[in-house]
């Protein structure tokens, strides 16, 4: 019996999912400015503010988020916020490292949150739109598991934004509601 090497790898430490067929995104600023409340205009607009790692295999995606830890006009970073094409599609969280919140919002466009650390597992049903907020005071890291089919309807969540906005001020965590 021939016994092989895996063909991704994650380093769940200290790294991020390597191997083939692995795609890297990169949002930076410039790309994210539509996110927050305002625009920083003392933030370059190459500043890195979240990778994505994913990897697809036959019908399943594996992936991890990296968030940095980011303010924007005192504004906590923030992942773009999608719903899924296919609604029957739920996803899987888990947290890795660092501290923030999974912000999830229903289709009446009701918001809730959980809290993300180390080892927390958070199931996101289909009908929810999901937003990750880094909180914390270094990168949030996040692990993802969902069916490939899902697809990602970022243009609802567009016309209809998230209404919750997390800020920090003198250190203190400040949930602001449109």
């Amino acid at each position: 019996m021939e016994i092989k090497d895996a063909k991704v790898f994650h380093d769940y430490l200290n790294g991020v999912i390597e191997g083939e067929d692995v795609k890297k995104s990169t949002k930076l600023y410039a790309d994210a400015k539509t996110f927050y409340s305002s625009v920083d205009p003392s933030i370059s607009d190459d500043q890195i503010m979240y990778e994505v790692y994913s990897y697809e295999h036959d019908g399943l995606c594996y992936g991890l988020t990296v968030m940095q830890p980011v303010c924007v006009n005192g504004e906590c970073n923030v992942t773009r916020g999608h719903f899924h094409e296919n609604l029957d599609c739920d996803e899987i969280y888990c947290g890795m490292g660092g501290e923030g919140l999974l912000l999830l919002m229903d289709e009446d466009y009701h918001c809730h949150a959980e809290k993300v650390k180390c080892g927390s597992v958070h199931y996101i049903d289909g009908h929810l739109a999901h937003r990750l907020v880094n909180t914390g005071n270094c990168e949030l890291k996040v692990q993802c598991m969902w069916p490939s089919h899902a697809g990602h309807d970022y243009k609802r969540v567009e016309e209809h934004p998230f209404a919750v906005r997390v800020f920090k001020k003198n250190g203190e965590l400040k949930v602001e509601e449109e």
